[in-house]
């Protein structure tokens, strides 16, 4: 989630995406936003076909950063795991800038995914299998990817992070508490490279697309959160809408996903164990980014959305910060 602040300028109008929009083909009157969280997304068409636009001030993300994204997922297509393509702007670029009085946009246009969003109250054995089977096959593909250029930050970056969020909420005594035992624990740990590497990150539901008549495969978007981390914790947070839910049916959905998982690479039970202590170093790592975002300054007019999101918000926030006190 970007700062508050930054999303309320960002869509104030569309001035940005349409200036923006111009370093690419398209087709005229099709360019209309689709969603605003961590980026500013538009759908567009060109030739009829459709295609994203993605953006975020610098402050948010970085050239470097990006850059060492889209090597990743051009390392992937070569080695056919399906993911969205990056196009190349007219002037033969992955990447387009914009300066305006508000900072420095960086802008990355994607294909549009092939398939359908599956729903995690729909969703069938068989299907959470193939999941599965699909990020094992990612962090197959992770284990012999070694970057040309830019590397992807890594979980010591994201220590880095929460700490200087926390230095300006010093009331946040929880969560410095938390960072502590998530710091010493991560720490402890092995980093092989079994157990160790670039992971997606966010490979929930609303980012694959289901293809039933491509031999049931998924299709992946979205690797703006690509991290070197341990890959349980991609596990984790792809199964994050049902890892707490007692309901004996998820449970035997999260076994059909880890049985898919298994049937690509290796899990020990050892990593499974680890679940609960990667989940609270998620929670963590979400709630300070919350913060950030909430920690917006003065707008000076607010849209009609702006309330309602705001107090959504703050509602996760308290609702993870109380999930700090629990025992370890």
């Amino acid at each position: 989630m970007m700062n508050l602040g930054n999303m309320v300028r960002g869509l104030s109008s569309d001035t940005v995406a349409q200036s923006l929009i111009q370093f690419w083909e398209y087709d005229e009157g099709t360019l209309e936003v689709w969603r605003a969280s961590s980026n500013f997304v538009y759908a567009f068409e060109c030739n009829q076909v459709q295609y994203f636009l993605r953006f975020s001030f610098d402050q948010d993300n970085s050239i470097e950063q990006i850059k060492a994204e889209l090597e990743f997922m051009q390392y992937l297509q070569l080695n056919e795991f399906p993911t969205v393509t990056p196009i190349y702007s007219i002037s033969g670029k992955l990447i387009e800038t914009l300066k305006t009085p508000e900072g420095t946009y960086i802008a990355v246009v994607f294909s549009a995914a092939n398939g359908i969003n599956l729903d995690s109250d729909t969703i069938t054995e068989k299907q959470m299998e193939k999941w599965g089977k699909s990020l094992a096959t990612l962090h197959c593909l992770s284990k012999t990817f070694e970057p040309v250029s830019e590397r992807r930050k890594s979980w010591l970056d994201t220590v880095q992070f929460m700490e200087s969020v926390f230095q300006k909420h010093p009331r946040e005594h929880l969560a410095l508490q938390e960072l502590r035992r998530v710091t010493t624990w991560l720490q402890s740990i092995p980093t092989g490279n079994d157990v160790y590497g670039l992971i997606h990150y966010d490979f929930q539901l609303d980012n694959i697309f289901f293809e039933e008549n491509k031999d049931h495969s998924f299709n992946i978007i979205d690797f703006d959160d690509a991290i070197y981390h341990w890959y349980a914790l991609d596990i984790v947070t792809a199964l994050d809408d049902f890892i707490d839910d007692d309901n004996p049916h998820s449970k035997l959905l999260i076994q059909s996903f880890l049985n898919g998982y298994r049937s690509i690479t290796v899990l020990e039970n050892d990593a499974v164990a680890q679940f609960p202590q990667f989940e609270r170093y998620a929670n963590l790592y979400k709630f300070s980014k919350l913060l950030r975002s909430l920690d917006y300054g003065k707008i000076n007019e607010t849209p009609p959305w702006f309330d309602e999101l705001k107090v959504k918000l703050v509602r996760v926030a308290d609702e993870l910060r109380l999930s700090f006190q629990k025992p370890w």
